[in-house]
């Protein structure tokens, strides 16, 4: 069922009261070209979660595709204006329009991007355009599997487990990021705030 017009109001209002308005008229010009070029895509990040409904901490535009996608991706947005960048890193493109950039990911995680991905998918308006939007369930995942020794600022992911935890599968979470003790940190984290309290338990039981 699709959400009430004004949690699309609020999406949007969410979207300019951060003055990201560019930024999402990029993010559709992506959208619009890889639908064009009929590549396979889903919208991920900061701008996913708006779409939920819900609030980051972060400022980014970010898509998921396939491997197989990659060098039909960048020609078709090369040819569309966009200036494509191919960093160190071996699980991502970028393009950039106009000095603003967007991330094309093609293995969140370590872990390739599928058909079974975008089946994870929802469409919802970005803007008044409708596209396919991770889940808030691989959403919050991803967010978890990405702290490490490295990077483990809980503080980014505390937003999104706020504003999106109704609509969050909360023992998939934890079923798929069982392996990670910073995830398992952040979930016990979560108990103690009362934001989400552990697998069987009820709010306020968990650690002490």
């Amino acid at each position: 069922m699709q959400p009430p017009v004004h949690h699309n109001d609020r999406r949007e209002n969410q979207m300019a009261e951060r003055g990201d308005e560019s930024l999402v008229h990029t993010l559709k010009k992506v959208a619009a070209v890889l639908k064009q070029s009929e590549i396979p895509f889903a919208l991920g990040g900061s701008f996913a979660v708006y779409a939920h409904g819900g609030h980051s901490s972060e400022h980014d535009v970010d898509f998921l595709i396939r491997e197989a996608d990659v060098e039909r991706s960048l020609e078709a947005l090369v040819a569309a204006g966009f200036v494509a960048e191919r960093p160190p890193e071996d699980w991502l493109v970028k393009v950039f329009d106009d000095g603003r950039m967007v991330d094309l990911i093609h293995r969140p995680i370590e872990t390739p991007v599928t058909e079974e991905t975008f089946a994870d998918t929802v469409i919802r308006p970005v803007d008044a355009i409708q596209m396919p939007v991770l889940s808030a369930t691989q959403l919050m995942v991803h967010k978890l599997l990405s702290f490490s020794q490295h990077y483990c600022d809980f503080a980014r992911g505390l937003p999104l487990a706020r504003s999106l935890r109704e609509q969050i599968d909360w023992e998939r979470v934890r079923k798929e990021t069982q392996h990670s003790p910073y995830a398992e940190a952040f979930l016990v984290l979560l108990d103690r705030l009362e934001v989400v309290p552990l697998a069987g338990t009820q709010p306020g039981e968990g650690t002490q």
